[in-house]
């Protein structure tokens, strides 16, 4: 192989391995940002859950509260 045959198997080579080292930092970049938008999702779920939660409890107070007011009606001995 000629000299400048070799130096331009060598430029080539540069260049494709610039190229590749452009397209992982690209994906490093792409990763991180989809890990911080899993991040956020997860803290979305969490507080939703919680609500869920804090919902449930409320419907079952009421549930609760209704249960004994229909028992106090029952108690009334209206006939």
């Amino acid at each position: 192989m000629k000299k400048e045959e070799l130096m331009d198997e060598f430029q080539l080579l540069e260049e494709k391995i610039d190229s590749l080292i452009k397209f992982i930092n690209s994906i490093k970049k792409e990763k991180e940002s989809l890990i911080e938008k899993l991040h956020v999702q997860d803290r979305k779920i969490s507080d939703l859950n919680s609500e869920l939660e804090n919902l449930k409890a409320s419907r079952d107070k009421a549930k609760q509260r209704v249960l004994a007011l229909l028992k106090k009606i029952e108690q009334l001995d209206i006939a």
